[in-house]
């Protein structure tokens, strides 16, 4: 699975720096450029069900917005979308169990995780939310474990059924477990197309492209619609056109995003070549205009190293090709849509 053009550069849009701490809309924006950014610490346990949760078709939670760096305040990529009654997770970076925990989520009601491709920082917290979904007193869950996404699915259920069979055959003897909550059902598909429709809540893979050189095969990223609202995960990726066509329109639009203080030292031009710089995406904000733009997955930095970019220059510079609504994502920041209204709220506790 590889794309191999890439999306050009269009014009220049310049727009003012705001960034705020508040909750916000964009029928009722809470600052001048729509620019959203907060930070996050010990949120309220029962998150998942604030009041915002009540009037949304589909509501989005940033489990984690970091990269591979090991870090208490982003922790590994991963999202929860829930719409219709159904919990969806894509990706699964590290902590991901642990951020479902606070939201007060029984990680037992996961009904599918979805992934984008198999770097570490996108898998590395999935044996723990398979194996601790499966703990009666922790998870609960009823059957077995739905893993979706590209060709390679499969050889990571496998490894991961092989890699932990002792406590499996443990936990069956010793706690009377079903063995039937500890399996994995992969679903891999070879093309693009919807792979997820269930209670109208639908699920679209796309092709995206993680290098030019098409060594990291397969990288996709999703679209889930229900009703009338929709939401994009871009997945780790340069600039593509299926980002374009998928994302047109689409209500929430999430994309990774990576810059540094110095861009010109040797070791990061393999990171930028890999993925979409601030003013690359918002270009792509520009010419799909989502009702809400927001970054995760974001890379700036590997302290102390390499010092953070401050989160100010990314909007900034992004603010150099786009001028609409765009959310800074924090890990458990919320987003409430409602056809074209996206609430978002950030938790201070």
């Amino acid at each position: 699975m590889r794309i191999g053009t890439r999306l050009g550069l269009a014009g220049v849009i310049s727009g003012a720096l705001c960034l705020t701490l508040a909750a916000c809309s964009t029928s009722e924006p809470a600052s001048q450029d729509g620019a959203v950014s907060g930070r996050t610490s010990s949120p309220p346990a029962e998150l998942a069900s604030a009041a915002g949760a009540d009037q949304a078709d589909i509501e989005v939670v940033l489990l984690g917005t970091g990269s591979p760096v090991p870090s208490v305040e982003r922790f590994g990529n991963s999202t929860l979308v829930r719409a219709n009654g159904l919990n969806l997770v894509f990706d699964a970076g590290r902590g991901a169990s642990i951020r479902l925990n606070q939201l007060g989520v029984p990680i037992g009601t996961i009904d599918g995780v979805f992934l984008t491709h198999f770097h570490s920082d996108h898998v590395n917290g999935l044996a723990d939310l398979w194996l601790t979904g499966y703990i009666p007193a922790l998870g609960g869950r009823e059957g077995s474990f739905h893993l979706y996404g590209p060709p390679g699915v499969s050889q990571i259920s496998d490894g991961l059924l092989l890699t932990h069979q002792n406590d499996i055959d443990v936990r069956v003897a010793d706690e009377n477990l079903l063995r039937d909550t500890a399996a994995i059902t992969p679903h891999e598909f070879d093309d693009e197309g919807v792979i997820f429709d269930r209670d109208d809540v639908r699920v679209t893979m796309f092709e995206v492209e993680h290098d030019a050189a098409g060594a990291i095969d397969p990288a996709v990223g999703y679209r889930i619609d229900y009703g009338e609202s929709s939401v994009l995960i871009s997945g780790d990726t340069r600039p593509t056109p299926n980002i374009l066509k998928y994302g047109e329109d689409v209500d929430l639009l999430i994309h990774e995003v990576a810059d540094f203080v110095d861009p010109s030292l040797p070791a990061l031009q393999n990171v930028y070549s890999h993925h979409t710089n601030p003013q690359q995406a918002g270009e792509i904000f520009a010419r799909t205009r989502p009702a809400m733009a927001a970054y995760s997955h974001i890379v700036h930095g590997a302290p102390p190293r390499i010092p953070d970019l401050p989160i100010e220059v990314i909007v900034e510079r992004t603010r150099e090709t786009y001028d609409g609504p765009l959310t800074v994502g924090e890990d458990l920041m919320a987003f409430y849509i409602s056809d074209r209204d996206v609430r978002v709220e950030s938790h201070t506790g």
